[in-house]
């Protein structure tokens, strides 16, 4: 074989050796790239906006109203004094979250979180909250008149002065609550669950009950008042002192789990 022939064929295969690694260390690049997550850090200078992330900020006394907060995160975020009012905030985290006096009136919250939030003195007003979890909140002395809270969860909030006057809160979660002198004046409260609530002097005047769940509650002083309690279940509450002036008691079952006559009102017959 002629000396320039295989001197040829020795850099050919040179090339193609140093090509090949050039090629790998390539892929080897892009490959790690592509699995390596892009981390989302909280930008509390951000706008306003759907998805934004203020996670941990401080946003008192801020006018956020009207404005498209959908999927937006304020974990741990400082909201006192701001306004939300006529805002949407559908599926929002605002875990852990400090609340105090801000405005939710009118506001749209469906399946938003507010666990272990602050929000006490809170106005959420007319404001929809279907499936929103509320769950350890402190919402005491907060205003949640003619609100729609359909399938919330307040597990283990305290709602102690806390005003759902005309609110829906058709099959909601109010198990273990702290409600004392909560007010439910003409509130919808269809098969919600108010077991081992802590319902002291709370009134429900003209509120539907129909089909809740009271067993194990304290419903001491409790106003229950033209109230209706067809189907519900008070098994082993203690209502001592309660008023059942005028309220509907068909097929209720009581505190010693007889079951009412169709028709009872105002006492268990």
């Amino acid at each position: 074989m002629h000396a320039r022939t295989v001197f040829g064929i020795i850099i050919e295969r040179m090339n193609q050796t140093i090509y090949n690694a050039i090629l790998g260390t390539c892929i080897l690049f892009v490959s790690a790239s592509s699995l390596t997550p892009l981390t989302a850090y909280a930008a509390c200078s951000d706008e306003p906006a759907p998805g934004v992330n203020w996670a941990g900020c401080d946003k008192q006394g801020a006018d956020l109203s009207g404005i498209d907060l959908t999927g937006a995160v304020f974990t741990r975020a400082n909201l006192d004094n701001a306004d939300f009012s006529g805002s949407r905030l559908s599926n929002a985290d605002l875990n852990l979250s400090s609340l105090k006096n801000t405005k939710f009136e009118k506001a749209r919250m469906i399946g938003a979180r507010l666990i272990g939030v602050d929000a006490k003195g809170a106005r959420f007003s007319k404001a929809v909250l279907d499936d929103a979890s509320l769950s350890r909140a402190k919402l005491n002395a907060a205003d949640f008149t003619g609100a729609r809270l359909r399938r919330a969860n307040f597990y283990d909030a305290n709602l102690a002065d806390t005003n759902f006057s005309g609110a829906n809160l058709e099959d909601a979660r109010l198990e273990r609550t702290k409600m004392f002198a909560a007010r439910f004046d003409e509130a919808r409260l269809e098969s919600a669950s108010l077991e081992s609530a802590d319902a002291e002097t709370a009134s429900f005047r003209q509120a539907d009950l129909t089909k809740a769940k009271l067993d194990n509650a304290i419903l001491r002083e409790a106003d229950f008042t033209e109230a209706n309690l067809n189907k519900a279940s008070l098994r082993e509450a203690n209502i001592d002192d309660a008023l059942f002036d005028d309220a509907s008691l068909s097929d209720t079952i009581w505190v010693r789990y007889q079951r009412c006559r169709s028709g009872s009102v105002g006492e268990c017959r």
